[in-house]
């Protein structure tokens, strides 16, 4: 029967999991938040009605507030990830190590002060120093993400080192090319949306003045590549 095709189908199982997961549901938040940036400040542009860019501007609001909630708390998972990084004796290059300790302390720092204020956001009490501990959370973000995107270059850079010595004519050099393929293809995608990640704290820390179309279109970017990532996991 159609019912039990549509409800037994592997898709349906695979979508399950997928929002089952918190990391699945905080990307397709994020992916409509930043859309609905992006989409709010389009139809302002070209001069809609306030009745039409009032929705768009409701689920930005309301969808980061819900996003702020559930991050609290989730600073200590990066704190013990940077302590872990650090403590990584294995055969890691130890450039690598340093600049994944200052990702994941840039992480960490960005979402203690953001759970500072959530107090704030929700109404409980008014903080006078609010914006202030806002734009410090921007920067020690922008710095997490400046950390990631120097790893990416150099991952690349390291990669592209190892490809030069790999001996094509040999099975194990065929095998090993692909490994490198692949590595390659993971760290480019990461670096992107990196990229695509810093515009929002720039704009959020007043350091550049980007407009909500830009850093809305390349926030929905990244959280695309994110909801296709954690897709993926859960296949």
């Amino acid at each position: 029967m159609v019912a039990d095709a549509v409800v037994y189908h592997p898709a349906v199982a695979h979508y399950l999991r997928f929002v089952a997961t918190t990391v699945g549901r905080d990307k397709l938040l994020r992916t409509l938040q930043y859309f609905s940036r992006f989409y709010a400040w389009y139809l302002y542009r070209t001069n809609r009605p306030k009745t039409d860019i009032a929705p768009f501007e409701a689920i930005k609001k309301q969808f980061g507030l819900t996003r702020k909630i559930l991050r609290i708390g989730k600073f200590i998972e990066h704190f013990k990830a940077a302590a872990v990084a650090y403590d990584n004796k294995g055969p890691i290059d130890p450039i690598l190590r340093y600049l994944a300790v200052g990702r994941q302390l840039g992480y960490a720092g960005y979402l203690s002060l953001d759970t500072i204020t959530v107090i704030d956001a929700i109404g409980v009490k008014k903080l006078s120093s609010a914006k202030r501990l806002q734009e410090s959370a921007y920067r020690s973000w922008l710095a997490g993400l400046t950390f990631s995107a120097i790893a990416g270059v150099y991952s690349l850079w390291k990669l592209q080192q190892r490809e030069k010595l790999v001996d094509r004519k040999e099975g194990e050099g065929v095998v090993e090319l692909k490994k490198i393929e692949k590595e390659r293809a993971a760290a480019r995608i990461q670096l992107f949306s990196d990229l695509c990640d810093i515009t929002a704290p720039l704009a959020g820390a007043n350091i550049v003045p980007l407009d909500d179309g830009i850093v809305g279109l390349a926030g929905t970017v990244s959280s695309l590549l994110g909801v296709w990532s954690a897709w993926k996991k859960t296949a």
